[in-house]
């Protein structure tokens, strides 16, 4: 059984940083996909950040891009999410995914399995 758990969400004020980590248990760390999306409130959830662990690989947002990194433990079996210079429309509930195969992009449709998710409230 897949468990995702979030950690690392937190206030902190425009401009500011934070790292979100997403233990995972029960997944293989290696040519499968795993993300962070994020869901504001009144929107729908969005891709923020996929990686395929085993090669490296990373897609972003737009949005995010040059601000945020994601990245990869493999041996901890753990992922992050980097955030700096963190904006208020940054602020939303952020959710770490996964699925089993290696096409690995933004669709939150590919993606079977989810965390319970960390709140980031970013205050201007």
């Amino acid at each position: 059984q897949v468990q995702l758990v979030e950690s690392g969400g937190g206030s902190v004020q425009a401009g500011g940083s934070l790292r979100l980590s997403c233990v995972a248990s029960g997944y293989t760390f290696s040519s499968n996909c795993m993300g962070w999306f994020r869901q504001a409130p009144g929107k729908e959830r969005e891709g923020v950040a996929v990686i395929i662990p085993g090669w490296g690989t990373t897609a972003y947002a737009d949005s995010v891009k040059e601000r945020f990194t994601i990245s990869t433990d493999n041996a901890k079996s753990t992922l992050y999410l980097q955030m700096n210079s963190l904006k208020p429309e940054d602020t939303a509930m952020y959710f770490c995914a996964a699925h089993n195969h290696w096409v690995c992009t933004l669709n939150r449709a590919d993606f079977g399995y989810w965390g319970q998710g960390t709140q980031v409230t970013v205050s201007s």
